[in-house]
């Protein structure tokens, strides 16, 4: 107790030196800010705790508020950053010539129309799934040839060399495999299948030369050839063989 006196009555005694070099307008506010510090210094010893608890909350609100503002900044600049995405490549249908689209659309025909007679009659008959996978088969080869006079002209964006000139071959390999096969028609047309497959994965991801609308039609070309080889064989597994296997003869 003694030593709080002691303490108590220096920062007096400094606290009226001080305010005697003082104007008199400003020594109510200098002895107010003198009485608080006077406090602090003494009182802060006694009570550490509440010192500390009351300075801890504006920090941790400062150290938030800059904490977010700043994942604002880097979420707002990630986004100005991020580029657009390019537009799908079915998107580019509508921008196919007419007769390109009018000649693919009619081209579909023999590809949909055994699947959906045999399903009307709720009957396999191994004559029309030849005559289409005939016709995928020929189609294949067709593809083949697209390639390679693509890339004869000149001034053409796919060389003729032999990246271009090989892959124009596969779809041919598989046409003529097929035929070979026919016998076993359900073979046949998953060699097919196949054969589509890989021409489209060839003509959009390996030699991207293409037109876009022509892209879109191959995409559109080959998924209405692979379902429709899918429900034809699905036909020959759910429904009853009616007819001949070839033309000329007799079941």
């Amino acid at each position: 107790m003694l030593h709080f006196i002691r303490k108590f009555s220096q920062a007096s005694s400094k606290m009226l030196k001080y305010t005697s070099t003082v104007r008199p307008g400003a020594s109510r506010r200098i002895e107010t800010l003198s009485h608080k510090t006077c406090l602090q210094q003494n009182f802060s010893p006694l009570f550490p705790r509440l010192w500390l608890f009351s300075s801890f909350p504006a920090c941790v609100s400062k150290t938030q508020y800059y904490h977010t503002s700043l994942c604002s900044f880097k979420k707002k600049q990630e986004q100005a950053v991020l580029p657009a995405r390019p537009p799908r490549t079915i998107s580019f249908l509508p921008d196919s010539p007419k007769p390109a689209l009018y000649i693919t659309l009619a081209g579909l025909i023999p590809f949909v129309a055994p699947p959906v007679v045999m399903v009307m009659t709720k009957t396999y008959i191994p004559i029309l799934a030849f005559t289409q996978m005939a016709y995928g088969a020929s189609f294949l080869s067709f593809l083949g040839g697209i390639r390679w006079g693509f890339a004869l002209p000149e001034g053409s964006p796919a060389k003729p060399d032999f990246l271009n000139l090989a892959n124009s071959i596969t779809p041919v390999v598989f046409s003529w495999f097929a035929f070979f096969i026919s016998e076993r028609l359900s073979e046949a047309i998953v060699t097919v299948i196949i054969g589509l497959g890989i021409a489209l994965h060839t003509e959009l991801f390996l030699l991207p030369h293409y037109p876009n609308w022509f892209k879109a039609l191959r995409i559109v070309v080959t998924l209405v050839a692979f379902f429709s080889f899918v429900i034809t064989l699905l036909v020959k597994d759910f429904y009853p063989e009616k007819g001949p296997k070839r033309l000329g003869q007799v079941k």
